[in-house]
């Protein structure tokens, strides 16, 4: 029988599943994988990155992007170490990746040897699988059960290869199962969704709220909305799902938000809670309100808010049977209400668009550039801090682009290597990375990734000289400032030095020219941008309400946020 090299059979059984590329750094105990690669260049191919943190991250945003399986790796002791933060990237927002760890060499394993470590304990908790090779022979068997384990429970599945195994002649007889891979989802419960429509027919103030587990239901969600009159409200995460121009669309909750979807939530008697779990889900719904609650995990119901009624199955399957079960529910003051808040929120961030004081921008001028130059499908990736709160607001987007951002674990340093990813994955659609200043120097030195592999990427870096995020919360919490700070630098000439084109834009008539030039570029673009120091308008602790706060102290709101017509739901209510 025909002999192949162990690690060559591995990376055959990862191809079969779909793998087309791993992210990681070369070492001494990852040598006979790198070898494997190397004879099977064009089957699976190796993303050279700058620090495996990079990897992982770039890794986790290809799983979130595509909805496939990717895979990172690291050598033995400090590469395995370095993956860590980008795999609980992946653990947390719950998307399948492989991980392969080197390992010294069997003989040498238990001796304390050069870089050896016990890799197992560490990777117990990000892990839904976590196994280290045990023979030459099992290699592309333990492989193939990790993919499997990372399909079934969404999560990261790690696999210790000691380096020796992967050299080792096998006999080439093992069989893929990735043919017969199947997955299934919970069939609908009629009896469940007539529970529902009694809840939809009182309702007097629905709300749809949506998750990712409505991605690719564009047209439902729409259609659901119009036919029972219910505003939309969207998990982070799910920004891009619904197109932001829908009239019903009321944006994201909570403090990465827009001031109309908190409302719409405080107020609500009913929401439609659909395909998410959204961990601060229960600090922003009125606490009075019933809940229908839509998953396809039973183990999500109640979680962040009571269910009155759970419904086990795919949530455009239910919502689209809920519409043909369900009476029509017309338009009413509440929607109306809701579609003026929304028309009203728009205004108001436009009506800074082009604003120009002669000093540093705001960051809404910076976003009508993006808008302008974004292309139908462009992809997103956006980092952790203020510059995400921008980008949920100011990012106007259509339904067939996309937005991928670290979620619930929020680590800074996610967006010059999500855009490798996206751009690799995606190589003809237009890709944008956006980032603070403390994120991008995270990963920065991943620009040379970018001009090594000539991605023509678009990566936008919002510069205050602050973690902005931290800064608006010991504003509130602490007794003074302190450690959130940051040096300047000249992001643009840096990055220029790193192979890409740079620009570095100090005022509003340099906007247009860098946009423009970016969009017409062969290669990597960083086009940093000095903005104001200012922390967003915190719309999760808005002071405009008249029953809460006395006019001095919404005065001194809208001075601080330079707020203006824009009125609260509650007055829009009672209009």
């Amino acid at each position: 029988m025909a002999k192949v090299a162990a690690g060559v059979a591995m990376l055959r059984v990862m191809k079969a599943w779909g793998i087309d590329r791993v992210y990681g750094i070369p070492g001494g105990s990852f040598n006979s994988t790198m070898d494997a690669l190397y004879k099977e260049q064009g089957t699976v191919d190796y993303i050279q990155v700058r620090h495996e943190e990079a990897g992982a991250l770039a890794a986790a945003a290809e799983a979130k992007l595509s909805g496939k399986i990717a895979c990172t790796f690291g050598s033995a002791g400090p590469g395995a170490t370095h993956l860590i933060n980008g795999l609980y990237d992946a653990k947390m927002d719950h998307v399948p990746l492989l991980v392969l760890l080197g390992q010294v060499g069997s003989t040498f394993m238990n001796y304390n040897y050069f870089q050896e470590m016990n890799e197992n304990p560490l990777y117990v908790d990000v892990s839904v699988y976590n196994r280290t090779v045990m023979n030459p022979e099992s290699l592309p068997h333990v492989v193939e059960d990790a993919i499997k384990a990372a399909y079934k429970h969404q999560g990261v599945a790690v696999v210790t290869i000691p380096v020796d195994y992967g050299f080792t002649e096998i006999e080439d007889n093992y069989h893929v199962a990735a043919a017969s891979y199947q997955t299934s989802l919970p069939q609908l419960n009629e009896k469940q969704l007539e529970k529902a429509l009694p809840y939809l027919e009182a309702a007097k103030r629905p709300v749809l709220f949506i998750g990712q587990g409505l991605r690719g239901h564009e047209d439902v969600i729409k259609e659901f909305s119009t036919h029972f009159s219910m505003p939309v409200v969207n998990a982070v995460l799910a920004k891009g799902i619904l197109a932001d121009t829908f009239e019903n669309a009321l944006g994201s909750s909570a403090r990465v938000a827009t001031k109309p979807a908190n409302e719409a939530l405080a107020l609500a008697d009913l929401v439609v809670f659909v395909g998410s779990d959204m961990p601060f889900a229960g600090a922003f719904i009125n606490p009075e309100a019933e809940m229908i609650q839509i998953d396809i995990d039973a183990a999500k119901f109640g979680r962040r808010h009571p269910a009155d009624v759970a419904i086990l199955a795919d949530g455009g399957e239910s919502l689209r049977r809920l519409v043909e079960l369900g009476k029509p529910r017309p338009s009413d003051h509440w929607l109306e209400s809701n579609q003026q808040n929304i028309k009203n929120w728009h205004a108001w961030r436009h009506s800074f668009d082009e604003f120009d004081d002669g000093g540093l921008l705001r960051p809404e001028p910076v976003y009508k550039e993006i808008n302008r130059i974004a292309e139908d499908d462009a992809i997103f990736v956006v980092d952790v801090g203020n510059v995400t709160t921008h980008s949920v607001r100011h990012l106007s987007l259509n339904g067939h682009q996309s937005f991928t951002t670290s979620g619930w674990f929020a680590t800074m340093g996610y967006g010059v290597p999500g855009g490798i990813a996206a751009k690799l994955h995606f190589p003809d659609r237009q890709v944008f990375t956006i980032s603070g200043d403390g994120g991008f120097a995270m990963n920065m030195p991943d620009i040379i990734t970018q001009v090594k592999y000539q991605l023509p990427i678009i990566n936008v870096v919002l510069t205050n000289d602050s973690f902005g995020f931290i800064q608006a919360e010991q504003e509130t919490t602490n007794s003074a400032l302190f450690g959130v700070d940051l040096a300047d630098a000249d992001f643009g000439k840096a990055s220029e030095a790193l192979g890409a084109k740079g620009f570095t834009v100090t005022s509003y008539d340099q906007l247009e020219p860098a946009f423009t030039a970016a969009k017409a570029a062969k290669g990597p673009v960083v086009i940093e941008v000095k903005i104001k120091n200012d922390n967003p308008l915190p719309v999760e602790a808005l002071q405009l309400d008249p029953d809460k706060y006395s006019a001095e102290e919404i005065q001194a709101f809208k001075d601080t946020y330079q707020v203006h017509d824009m009125p609260v739901l509650k007055e829009l209510l009672n209009q």
